[in-house]
């Protein structure tokens, strides 16, 4: 995969390690669009335009380091994929979804769209974080911010309600009001055990997650978010019918050690592309 980065695009000549749709499309990031072979992404303030064929991929954007950080552009998942395949069990998975990345999203935009995301499905849960968009964030000509913490204090649980968060609004509302911009700066520094601590202690914030804001918007790839797919995974590894969702993830963790997120999202996008029960 060779990259080269001009003022305005970053070009991505056989991008054997990236392909643009399975890495949206895999319950990562939630403000983006696909149609044919282009796609917007949004992420904080910022917006990126993606074309692609075959052979190359195009990122076009005013912020070309921000994306070209956002979508781990200095990572090799070549040597990546050649480890996880040792696993046979994992060998399918990783075949199948050979383009995905792991995308680097802002932490306390990863966390309010995560919260959002229990017990959701992505299609809902891409309209309630736009509506949220549209209604608190800063217009950017022809697109909307999404809303800063401020900007989000000001929301009602009545506003949470209209955006579709049904009994997650009190909590989104609780945990808004409680926040503060000195602690997301915190929870960047902190070592990962006091992330996820600080994380749990807050409402609507539960194991997976905070396990999923840590993976997807704090960089700790030792993580293993477990929902319904990865409960699948684990109990078609281990011939099992465990619904222990704790100790699933400590399992996995430790099977895949600090390649863990990698492998969750191999996972999770081929058991749930192909429906495997």
């Amino acid at each position: 995969m060779n990259i080269e980065i001009k003022e305005n695009k970053i070009i991505i000549d056989n991008p054997q390690d990236f392909d643009v749709p399975q890495t949206l499309n895999c319950g990562q990031i939630f403000r983006y669009s696909i149609d044919g072979n282009s796609a917007v992404v949004y992420s904080k303030n910022k917006m990126a335009i993606l074309t692609w064929s075959e052979n190359r991929i195009e990122i076009s954007s005013k912020d070309v380091g921000y994306f070209y950080n956002f979508f781990d552009l200095d990572r090799d998942y070549s040597a990546i994929k050649q480890v996880l395949t040792k696993d046979k069990f994992l060998k399918k998975a990783v075949d199948y979804g050979a383009g995905i990345r792991i995308i680097n999203n802002d932490a306390y935009e990863m966390l309010v769209s995560f919260i959002i995301s229990a017990n959701n499905n992505i299609g809902r849960i891409k309209k309630s974080v736009e509506y949220l968009c549209a209604r608190f964030g800063e217009e950017c000509g022809g697109y909307f911010a999404f809303p800063t913490l401020s900007a989000l204090k000001h929301a009602s649980v009545q506003d949470f309600r209209t955006a579709g968060l049904g009994y997650r609004a009190e909590q989104m509302f609780e945990t808004i009001q409680q926040l503060t911009d000195e602690d997301i700066e915190n929870l960047k520094n902190m070592p990962s055990d006091e992330q996820f601590k600080f994380l749990v202690s807050l409402k609507g914030v539960g194991e997976k997650v905070a396990n999923c804001i840590m993976l997807f918007g704090l960089g700790v790839k030792n993580v293993f978010p477990v929902d319904t797919w990865i409960n699948k995974v684990y109990n078609a590894l281990t011939n099992t019918t465990t619904t222990d969702r704790k100790k699933i993830s400590k399992e996995l963790s430790a099977r895949y050690g600090e390649l863990s997120g990698f492998a969750q999202q191999y996972y999770f996008y081929y058991f749930r592309d192909n429906k495997i029960k």
